[in-house]
């Protein structure tokens, strides 16, 4: 047998590994999946657009922690405003305050100097989402998106900002950046600490959910909500139904537009039943070949009659779900097949009027930011396109 054949042999050894590992991965993966819907809660909320400005309010809380501060990023880098943040957790921890970080295993771009200085002044650390054996290839592309904050118990955030210097405007590519990011307190705080924690114990192996320290009397706030945990599972269902009850429009902020084959048809059906269907998205990217993946969707819904725009004005991070001005979605979830079968994300949807209001003043600014694209600005790449298209799960 020449060398030719016997590469042959092994590609097709290593597709065939792929496969199987990750049928087989996905199997156990819904098998074991928290599929729990938590209650509709009321809390104050605000909401910030600009890193610099969620950076300077989040150190601010931080440095003001009194007892214990819990946190998990996709992604924490190992630069300038990334150092500033972990400063402040570990004075924190020399100060006796219990400090947990928590980093996805994949995401996190931290080295491990930095880590066992953190360790040193007291802060508890963990990764998240390892791979481990038997589906080693499953498990690597399971990713935990979550952005979570909880301080003292009764003042949290989440939503689309990770640590590091592109998202405070830094990156001479993509600044500025912009990105959805919640600040909350009120009784909406108990559900994202448990969802901290949750995490925590799957990844430091550590149970303290039954620790009443953790979860103070909270009063409620003047904004309905409702925070939605998925994990791979639940996020197409609840996207679906958003869609599916719209009755005036829908607007979708995302920067990887590769829905579902179940979503995209929703939202089609929707532009012929008289909805208005808005999208926006960035006009650079971050990743390679997430635009071309977005391509077929985008030509086909303008084609159906909806409006996309591109954003100009740096980098568009943000994921948001807009309908009838009556329900909003703000969270960790990009509007693409990763987030909706593959990663843990964490959603917040809103149904305050008033908030939505708020929020509406910001897309509004977003819009003006961006122009309205034509089917030419998506013109087809076939190369580009199946490559995307065939890989559009993992992007």
């Amino acid at each position: 047998m020449d060398f030719g054949w016997i590469l042959i042999a092994i590609i097709a050894g290593l597709v065939l590994w792929v496969y199987v590992d990750f049928m087989f991965g996905r199997k156990k993966h819904l098998a074991s999946a928290k599929t729990n819907t938590l209650p509709v809660r009321e809390s104050n909320l605000a909401i910030f657009a600009e890193g610099p400005k969620l950076f300077d309010d989040l150190f601010s809380e931080l440095k003001n922690a009194k007892q214990h501060i819990h946190i998990l990023f996709y992604i924490v880098q190992d630069d300038k405003i990334s150092q500033e943040f972990l400063n402040i957790l570990k004075q924190k921890g020399k100060d006796g305050v219990e400090v947990r970080l928590m980093v996805d295993w994949v995401g996190s771009g931290l080295k491990r100097k930095t880590i066992n200085s953190l360790k040193a002044a007291g802060v508890e650390f963990a990764y998240s989402q390892m791979p481990k054996l038997p589906f080693l290839f499953y498990s690597s592309q399971v990713r935990n998106h979550r952005k979570i904050t909880v301080i003292d118990g009764n003042t949290a955030y989440l939503g689309g900002f990770n640590i590091g210097e592109e998202y405070n405007n830094h990156d001479p590519k993509l600044s500025p950046w912009r990105d959805y990011h919640l600040k909350m307190t009120g009784e909406g705080v108990s559900d994202l600490q448990s969802e901290f924690l949750e995490d925590w114990h799957a990844a430091a192996k550590v149970n303290l959910l039954q620790n009443i320290g953790y979860f103070p009397a909270l009063k409620k706030g003047a904004i309905r909500h409702q925070i939605v945990p998925t994990e791979g599972i639940l996020l197409e269902e609840m996207m679906s139904d958003l869609i599916s009850n719209a009755k005036t429009s829908i607007f979708i902020g995302t920067p990887y537009f590769i829905p579902s084959k179940r979503v995209f048809n929703l939202l089609r059906d929707a532009i012929k039943r008289g909805v208005s269907v808005t999208v926006l998205v960035p006009l650079v990217s971050d990743h390679a070949l997430v635009k071309e993946a977005s391509y077929p969707y985008l030509r086909t819904l303008i084609k159906d009659g909806a409006e996309v725009y591109q954003f100009l004005n740096g980098f568009y991070h943000a994921k948001v779900l807009l309908v009838d001005d009556e329900v909003c979605d703000v969270g960790t979830a990009n509007f693409d097949k990763r987030s909706m079968f593959l990663n843990y994300e964490l959603n917040c949807l809103i149904y305050d009027d008033d908030f939505i209001k708020k929020i509406k003043l910001i897309l509004t600014e977003d819009i003006l930011n961006s122009r309205k694209a034509a089917l030419d600005d998506f013109n087809r790449s076939f190369l580009k396109e199946k490559a995307a298209s065939t890989i559009s799960y993992f992007l």
